[in-house]
């Protein structure tokens, strides 16, 4: 017998029990399905989509157990028995003392906003998101990102990308003064970065530094098992670690969180904020009322509370999470051996491609990652998304665009829902469009609404420059 050892094969942890056809359209019908949507994946017809790449937001398959728990769904206005099981699991699992439910996380962005800032105030963060940005700036605050250098290099093998660099945050305290800055917000595994995550050693500098100045940590936990499982396989000290006891850490080192559990958590619509100061959480209890809907539901029926508080528990399961990064590992690294530009290192939810250079006859006014994205359609019926110029919107004052160092097409993986195989129809989609790169022409606003603009904006081919 040999004694060589090889990597063996691994599966999916769980059976398939249900099956959700799926069809492919014509590439003609796709080139005009394409068009009429303005060249917007997100305009486009889920009917008209073979694998849907577009988000991991509210697309992940609920397990037998979740789908139980919908039918002990609590639908009493007050007083749902399955919000009092939501506020156990958040507190066993993630350890935050208050819960205030929400219909999904931006809800929860609103609420925190509109609580702690003021006009005039900047609010550090680990990059950008498109929804927490805005709703800081609608709150009067201005956004400051004070990630590492290495975050904005879709080239860099950096481990921990999300991390926040300490002289960055420290400086812009002393510039503006701690009286300014009313909290800052940290995401687990940073999306716009890649799905790239933030090491416990850099969370628990930042947390010594804030507590020195008095500033408190708000959580952007929607991916933060996933940011758990990349500590776990990369940080010292924590190898040996349960996933779901790493989690527990991370949310220890903040003040509170707000939380899409469209994501991690399993379920296809929610969301919550949790907290530790009871005094804040008072006054939070009191805005959702106004917002989101009573206390004790927030948003959500009863039955998807219950759905939402299995789900986190799942969350936090060995195999699962494995499964679920390792699915967007084994994409990103067929990828890389086809030799298609995509930011490294592979990140937890999806594989990100370097439109810039994947095509880089296209200027960035030429929206090459809208082209990108809209050409993947075309070739395959797979649906992608842009993350660059259209996602990072316009200066408020100015008007002028924001032109971010990252260009990138999204291709986000839901959760428990494809399989290998449709990831190699992807990955070989992707090379295709790849190999036929020169021939993707720009694409130029044909309508554009004031906010949040990658969701509604319509496209045309540009003229050539």
């Amino acid at each position: 017998m040999s004694s060589s050892k090889r990597t063996r094969s691994w599966a999916e942890p769980y059976k398939i029990k249900m099956v959700e056809p799926v069809r492919m359209i014509s590439r003609e019908e796709r080139e005009e399905a394409i068009a009429e949507a303005g060249y917007n994946t997100f305009l486009l017809r889920s009917r008209d989509v073979y694998i849907d790449l577009l988000t991991d937001s509210g697309t992940s398959a609920m397990s037998d157990r979740q789908w139980a728990g919908i039918m002990m769904g609590d639908e009493a206005y007050a007083g749902s028995e399955n919000f009092y099981h939501l506020a156990e699991a958040v507190k066993k699992y993630y350890g935050y003392t208050f819960l205030v439910p929400t219909h999904q996380g931006r809800g929860a962005e609103h609420i925190i906003s509109q609580l702690l800032i003021e006009e005039g105030d900047f609010v550090p963060g680990n990059m950008y998101f498109t929804t927490t940005k805005l709703h800081q700036e609608l709150a009067g605050g201005t956004f400051v990102d004070v990630i590492v250098d290495e975050a904005h290099d879709p080239e860099s093998e950096h481990p921990f990308k999300a991390n926040v660099d300490l002289n960055k945050l420290e400086d812009l305290i002393k510039r503006k003064g701690a009286d300014k800055i009313p909290y800052i917000a940290i995401a687990t595994s940073v999306n716009m970065a890649g799905g790239q995550p933030i090491s416990m050693a850099n969370l628990k500098k930042v947390r010594r530094l804030t507590r020195r100045y008095g500033i408190p940590i708000i959580h952007d936990m929607t991916r933060v098992a996933e940011n758990a499982y990349f500590i776990k396989q990369r940080e010292k000290g924590y190898e040996n670690t349960p996933v779901r006891d790493i989690v527990h850490e991370i949310c220890s080192l903040t003040d509170g969180a707000t939380m899409s559990a469209k994501k991690d958590a399993l379920v296809n619509i929610g969301g919550f904020l949790a907290l530790n100061d009871e005094e804040l959480f008072r006054e939070a209890q009191n805005m959702v009322v106004i917002y989101e809907g009573l206390h004790t539901y927030g948003g959500m029926a009863g039955r998807d509370m219950e759905a939402l508080a299995i789900g986190i528990r799942e969350s936090v399961d060995e195999d699962h999470i494995h499964a679920r990064v390792g699915q967007v590992q084994y994409l990103g690294n067929q990828l890389i051996d086809m030799g298609v530009p995509v930011v490294h290192p592979i990140g937890s939810h999806g594989v990100f491609l370097n439109a810039k250079k994947i095509l880089p006859h296209l200027s960035q006014d030429q929206l090459p990652a809208q082209s990108l994205a809209a050409a993947l359609y075309v070739d395959s019926g797979v649906r992608s998304m842009e993350r660059g110029i259209v996602s990072a919107g316009r200066n408020p004052e100015t008007g002028e665009h924001h032109y971010p160092e990252l260009e990138l097409v999204r291709l986000t993986i839901p959760r428990r829902v494809y399989t290998q195989a449709h990831m190699d129809v992807v990955a070989e989609s992707v090379e295709a469009v790849y190999d036929n790169r020169d021939h993707i022409s720009g694409l130029s606003f044909d309508y554009e609404p004031e906010y949040l603009r990658f969701f509604q904006s319509r496209f045309k081919k540009s003229k050539k420059s």
